[in-house]
């Protein structure tokens, strides 16, 4: 197990994520180093890299971050109680990217490691992560795309792997409090440590490269198209489903707050603007209601 090699490729994954964004958008994205304190909980360093108000993310960030801590918080033992309480070093990078026109598509990706050092016994490693897609008008055609990419990223390490970590997605970004997918998926996994340090870092790095492949045609497709209040109105109200979710249900939310992580880095993945209604829902026949009743179902879309 060697963590440094895994620092490095975040690290460059970062900065090729970061070039395309930037090519796309035309604006530089902010670099924001941070470098925790001696005396804090949690150790460690950082790179948070941000634009707000782009010609075409609204609000965007992708995070790189390598802490070390004395006990593991519990939303990443509740799998593994036998590891409650070992110190633990994490990395990863993790992105969220609010675009401006309600066409293209929000989008999360995530890469990580995470290692417990437990007392008396050998470290244990673990990765995780995935991508997926939240429109708020679909197109069959994208979401198709979508899939497919993270399915070819997947394929070099078992044809179990896609259809196993669709479900997983679909099952993972559910607001169970509304009764409704966040988006239209992609692929999750988490405590993944099967066949040893070298094939999940492997395919964890398929992951993380297969990224701008699968987002930003969508992306081309879309930007251009003309939109109104109407479509940013529904917008800002599918965003506050967003929200919801990553306060409410997300592990990576909890585990950064939990353990006394950066809180202006964990909730970058906030949009600008959201709204609330009370008891709303579409017209039948609307392009909105479209959303529920084509997109936000589970749907074999590779």
């Amino acid at each position: 197990m060697n963590i440094q090699d895994v620092r490095l490729y975040l690290l460059g994954l970062q900065d090729r994520i970061i070039h395309a964004l930037e090519a796309a958008d035309g604006h530089a994205f902010v670099r924001d180093g941070w470098t925790r304190a001696p005396q804090e909980r949690l150790q460690g360093d950082g790179l948070s890299r941000l634009v707000e108000n782009g010609a075409l993310f609204e609000r965007g960030g992708c995070n790189f971050s390598h802490v070390r801590g004395p006990q593991l918080p519990p939303s990443a033992t509740q799998h593994r109680p036998e590891l409650a309480g070992a110190p633990f070093e994490a990395l990863g990078v993790s992105l969220v990217l609010h675009p401006r026109n309600p066409y293209v598509p929000t989008v999360h990706m995530n890469v990580r490691m995470l290692v417990a050092l437990p007392a008396g016994g050998e470290p244990v490693a673990w990765f995780g992560g995935g991508m997926d897609l939240t429109p708020y008008y679909g197109f069959e055609e994208d979401a198709a795309h979508f899939h497919r990419t993270c399915r070819d990223a997947l394929a070099p390490f078992g044809e179990d792997k896609y259809p196993r970590f669709k479900r997983w997605c679909d099952e993972y970004f559910f607001l169970k409090h509304r009764n409704e997918p966040r988006g239209i998926g992609g692929i999750f996994y988490d405590d993944f440590n099967e066949g040893g340090f070298d094939a999940g870092f492997a395919m964890t790095r398929a992951v993380g490269d297969a990224f701008t492949a699968a987002y930003l045609p969508i992306v081309q497709r879309r930007r251009h198209l003309a939109y109104g209040e109407r479509e940013r109105d529904f917008q800002a109200y599918r965003r506050g489903r967003y929200v919801e979710f990553n306060l409410v249900w997300d592990r990576g939310t909890h585990f950064g707050l939990q353990s006394g992580g950066r809180t202006e880095s964990i909730l970058m993945s906030m949009p600008p603007v959201a709204h609330w209604r009370y008891g709303w829902s579409p017209e039948p026949g609307t392009p909105e209601a479209r959303l529920y009743t084509d997109f936000l179902v589970p749907r074999d879309w590779a």
